[in-house]
């Protein structure tokens, strides 16, 4: 069989539009396409590959694993999945674990765990999630509709209700919107999709404050910035803002498809039995991997590192930008960098990913506007130079036309 890019055209519905490059092999932050072409990966699967392809831990532990037992419905549990579980507990603000299989999934079972508490303390008039303007929290009906992009959640009849919105960093709006009917409130700790937009320390400890005051529950949505990506093991720990339910995935497997909703014993337990479920939800093969990504991540020089290799790419980005005068700011936290490209290139932020594609680097955008870099947690310094210099050669060919 011939496989290309035609053949999605024949076989896959066309929700997505991937380029014409097909990825086959990685090591580390480099990829080799079907012509075994090289990449430099300053994407990693949307925040996914937190420590690059193929590292030695995640094959390990799945091949470990793979040899021992693969499923295992819920009607049992498994050591892998307690292990993890066990291990966010102790590194957390949290008490009781649930496992998914994607951020989405997190997302609707901590918004699902939030109706049903306001429910049974409070009554059906505490029904209401805030959530906020730009925001993205998944593609089940649920989430989207939260998530704060209507062009997402548009064209698919009646919406979940009881759903508002308001501007991300604007504690006023948020102030006169929210009430004692507020049953829960969604956010992103730094917004990615929405352009990479960080919170203020008055906004996010604004918002705790309020929530606090109101009985609604404070939800935060890590699934872009967990498992060490800001430099920090979870955003909230470097906000210093403790929310009552905390959503991860993404990084949380190292590629290995996972979520996990984390929260306390005591907002835990409106999640009695038959309440929610998953049938893959704490899949062995996926913790052990997810265990063994959680480990790697999880200590003082990864985290340091972070921090050190965003110093390294805002360095390198600033110095494009003095040459090029493209971008109006570099942004972010750690390793979830957007690059805001200025009113001459307004909209075009795309452009700028095609031609580093052409170029031998991959990257993404957050938006219209934002030329987005999620790489690899432990991204060689060399890796990051040389990843630089090629899309520099991108800037030059936008610019240049």
């Amino acid at each position: 069989m011939t496989v290309n890019r035609d053949l999605f055209d024949q076989v896959m519905v066309p929700n997505y539009a991937p380029s014409s490059i097909i990825p086959v092999r990685g090591d580390g932050s480099r990829v080799w396409d079907q012509q075994d072409r090289e990449y430099i990966d300053f994407a990693g699967g949307i925040a996914v590959n937190c420590l690059g392809h193929c590292h030695p831990a995640l094959v390990k532990a799945l091949k470990e694993q793979g040899e021992k037992i693969w499923h295992l419905s819920n009607v049992m549990t498994n050591e892998p999945a307690l292990r993890l579980a066990k291990k966010l507990v102790d590194a957390t603000f949290a008490e009781k674990v649930y496992f998914a299989n994607s951020g989405a999934e997190a997302n609707e079972a901590a918004l699902k765990l939030a109706r049903r508490l306001a429910l049974e303390n409070f009554g059906a008039e505490k029904s209401q999630i805030i959530a906020f303007n730009k925001g993205f929290h998944g593609r089940t009906f649920f989430t989207v509709t939260v998530g704060g992009q209507a062009a997402y959640s548009d064209g698919f009849g009646p919406k979940p209700g009881d759903i508002v919105h308001c501007d991300y960093n604007d504690l006023a709006a948020f102030e006169a919107l929210i009430s004692d009917k507020t049953c829960a409130v969604m956010m992103e700790p730094l917004q990615g999709e929405g352009g990479i937009i960080s919170p203020t320390d008055e906004f996010a400890k604004g918002v705790r404050e309020l929530c606090t005051k109101h009985n609604a529950l404070l939800i935060f949505d890590e699934v872009q910035t967990g498992v060490g990506r800001t430099g920090d093991l979870y955003a909230y720990q470097g906000l210093d803002v403790t929310p009552d339910i905390l959503t991860t995935a993404k990084a949380l497997g190292g590629g290995f498809p996972i979520g996990a909703m984390i929260t306390t014993t005591e907002i835990a337990k409106h999640l009695k039995v038959g309440t929610h479920g998953s049938t893959y939800g704490g899949n062995p093969l996926a913790c052990a991997v997810g265990e063994a990504a959680f480990d790697t991540v999880n200590t003082s020089e990864v985290l340091a590192g972070v921090k050190a290799k965003e110093a390294l790419f805002r360095e390198l980005l600033t110095a494009i930008n003095d040459k090029y005068n493209v971008f109006s700011e570099i942004r972010g936290k750690g390793l979830l960098i957007g690059a805001v490209v200025n009113e001459q290139f307004k909209g075009r932020a795309k452009e700028f990913l095609v031609a580093g594609t052409s170029e031998g680097v991959m990257s993404l955008v957050a938006g219209a506007d934002v030329v987005r870099f999620t790489p690899s947690l432990v991204i060689p310094e060399a890796d990051i130079r040389e990843g630089m210099a090629r899309f520099e050669k991108a800037v030059a060919k936008v610019v240049n036309g």
